[in-house]
Parts: structure tokens; sequence; C-alpha cells
């Protein structure tokens, strides 16, 4: 079987687009990233972000960009900076919300990752609003307000764009669908509703706790799967193959225990892993073909041991890595499942991995990160603290690290006598 990422689909020039990079697997190309740091060490400019948000920065050319909203979810807004010297160029409030849904407090009104191409960034709060920039300007192209979701915990689904269209998770409490919209205009181009039978009606015909269970917060991912592109989507209870031009429904996995899928998911040796959610979770690989339901067909293998929740995984050769929310670090062999390796870090975890160079960087939410050695064995290189923890994911480019922490965004990276220090040592 052909199966192979689409990168065709996005910017070939761009540094880090989206939530987890180029091809949304967390797998940078950068070289020379810095193996130490702290707050008085290879910082190059560091910048406080106002209000509350864990959405992960995107970069492009000179610019970086964030979003972020009032904690209490009136005032929703898209920073960008100078990638240089960190100056905020844009601060643009781009809506105002009169009643805002409600947010559990472990979320924000801003989570979603934003996605960058040349001349436009795409940016969604969820139902409060969707909208595209001029980066050049700071101007609105478009914008959409009018999609019924109650994200009932806050939303936390990122938007990724495939050739024209800009692909989006709504799974609420009351209603749960995903939708392409024409990048250009913002208009609809299809929208698919969830169709697994959530089985939570109550006597009355109401959902099980309001709809908690239906909820989920998981970003889109497109591959291609012999020679044709598919959009693989996490929902809750069930997991699901699209056909991305048109939204039409091609297989789905059901796990009918689980709910509040959160992740990206990962492809490759002719199988999607992804963790599957709340409460107990699982790490399943399955094969994306077949139709309808193909849960008792299409599951390679699974497991329930440390698996994540929050953050994605890693899928670097043959080897997975991820870390558990409440800090198990643990690599597997993907054709398998077989654990190779397991290690407590400490902590509690929900920023997902990034893999450069041979080493995979995990950040916690007190602000610790630790830097491990890629391979079979479990070697910890270093380990670097932050003020303030992390809740966004990392982006990476060049040899530069950009790092959101609650409070501010970092450039990190090697500073010029820290280089040739190390070039006198070897």
């Amino acid at each position: 079987m052909v199966f192979a990422f689409l990168l065709a689909a996005l910017p070939a020039h761009a540094e880090w687009p989206q939530f987890r990079g180029p091809d949304g697997t967390g797998i940078s190309p950068s070289r020379n990233l810095p193996l130490t740091w702290s707050e008085g060490q290879n910082v190059k400019w560091k910048t406080a972000i106002h209000g509350r948000a864990w959405s992960s920065p995107v970069v492009l050319g000179r610019q970086v960009w964030v979003t972020t909203a009032t904690p209490d979810g009136r005032e929703l807004f898209a920073v960008g900076l100078d990638r240089e010297s960190g100056r905020i160029v844009h601060n643009l409030k781009l809506f105002d919300v009169e009643k805002p849904q409600y947010a559990h407090p472990f979320n924000t009104y801003a989570s979603p990752t934003p996605v960058i191409e040349p001349g436009r960034l795409y940016v969604t709060f969820g139902s409060p609003g969707t909208a595209a920039i001029d980066t050049t300007t700071g101007k609105v192209v478009w914008e959409r307000r009018d999609f019924e979701c109650n994200h009932y915990r806050g939303a936390g689904s990122s938007p990724i764009l495939f050739g024209d269209l800009l692909l989006m998770h709504f799974d609420g409490s009351d209603h749960q669908f995903v939708v392409a919209l024409d990048k250009r205009t913002g208009k609809t181009v299809w929208r698919t509703e969830r169709s697994v039978d959530f089985k939570d009606l109550g006597p009355d015909g109401k959902p099980q706790a309001e709809g908690d269970y239906r909820k989920a917060f998981a970003t889109p991912h497109v591959a291609t799967v012999d020679g044709k592109p598919m959009l693989i989507s996490i929902g809750s209870k069930a997991t699901y193959g699209y056909d991305p031009f048109t939204g039409k429904e091609l297989w789905r996995i059901e796990e009918p225990t689980n709910f509040s899928g959160s992740t990206r998911p990962v492809v490759g040796h002719g199988m999607v892993f992804y963790p599957s959610g709340f409460s107990t979770g699982e790490l399943l690989a399955v094969r994306p073909t077949g139709k309808g339901d193909v849960t008792g067909t299409h599951v390679v293998w699974r497991t329930s041991r440390s698996v994540s929740k929050k953050p994605s995984l890693l899928l670097v050769g043959d080897l997975i890595y991820m870390v558990g929310d409440s800090g198990i670090a643990s690599c597997l062999e993907a054709k398998t499942g077989q654990v190779v390796w397991t290690a407590r870090l400490g902590g509690n975890y929900s920023a997902s991995p990034l893999w450069a160079d041979g080493r995979v960087y995990i950040f916690g939410e007190d602000g610790n990160t630790a830097v491990i050695e890629a391979g079979r064995q479990f070697k910890l290189l270093a380990e670097n603290r932050l003020d303030d923890g992390f809740m966004a994911s990392p982006a990476a480019a060049g040899r530069t690290l950009f790092l959101r922490t609650r409070t501010h965004l970092y450039r990190i990276e090697e500073m010029a006598e820290a280089r040739a220090a190390d070039a006198d040592r070897e």
C-alpha cells in the first residue's frame, strides 16, 4: 500500500506553519537547536503575551503568531511578533463575545493553534469565531461566526489547510461535525456530521451528562492512502477517515468507552496511530482502509499502558515516543506496540513533544523540559526550566525554539558565545 504524508498540501517553504509543524507530526528538520536553556541562558528574547491562552506559536518568514483571549472570553485576539526582535507588530482584537460559553479552568478561550501561509493567517476560537487575516496589513479578509457548537469545556481543535480548503472540527455537546471552508472566501464547501451512535440518551431522551461525552478537542490530519488523500479525524467515541474533497465518510473505528479525543494522529507503516482520549484511554494502531464500521477488522494493536490523553505522539522511523499526562515517557515499536522503554519524568504534561536532530524534547506544565536521546535506550541529555510552565506546544524553525509559557513567548537558541565555546571544546 502506498502510504505517505501529503506534503504538497502545505507551503513548501513554511517553517512552522501549523499545530505540530510543517507536516503536522511534531518532527522538525531543524539542526543545532539548543540543548540547554534557562531564564538567564540562551534566551534571545522574551515577550509578555497579554490575556490567557494555550494556543501554540506558528512561524513563517519574519513573523511569529499566537492567539490569546481575556480570561473571561469576552475579547479574542491574534498577536503577531517580529521574529528577530520579539516586538509585537500586530495586536488584533478580532471578536467581542457578549456571552462566552463556559470554559473549564484547565482550558482557555484561545486554545486552538492558528495556521499560516504566505500572506494569510487563519485563526479559530471555535464557535465564537473564525477569521482569515492579511498578515501584512493585519486586516480581516473574512470571518465566520455562524457555527453552532457548545464546546462545553472550551474549544481545542486546531484548523489545518489542504489545498484551498480550511478543515476544522466542531465536536461539542450539542453538535458534532467536520467542515471545510474555502480559504479564500470563508464559504462552506462541505460539512459532514459525525455518524457514531453515542448511545448516551437517558429516559428523557436527552444525552447523559449534558452531552459531555460527545465533545472532543482533536486536530485533523491529511495523509495519502493508496495514492489518494484522506482526512484522518479523531472525534468522541470514534475515529474517522473522510474524503477531504467532499467530506464523504470512508470508514470509522468506534471506541464506545472513550471520549474527548484531544490529539493529532500520526501515520506510517500502513497504519494510523492515535490515543483514543479519556477516560481510561488507549493507544490504537489501525489500518485506514475498508468501508463503514471497521472496528472489528482493522485494529492492528492497542495498548492502555501510560497512554497520553492530551499530548500527541511522535512517530520516528520504527518507534513511537509519547508522554503520558502524569509524566511517564515511553517508547514503543510502531509495528507491534511492544514497549521498548519507559521512564518516569515526573510532573504533568499537556504540550505535545518535538523531535529534531536525534533528540526528543518533552515540555511540562511546571516549565521543565526533558531532552532525551531518540533511540532504543532511554538517555536523558538535559533538563531545562522556564518560569510559568507549558500548556502550548513548541515551534522550531532554523536553529531556534519558539516556546510559549502561560505568560510569555520565548525565542530560545544557542548564543554565539556558547557555540564558540562548544567548538573550542571539540
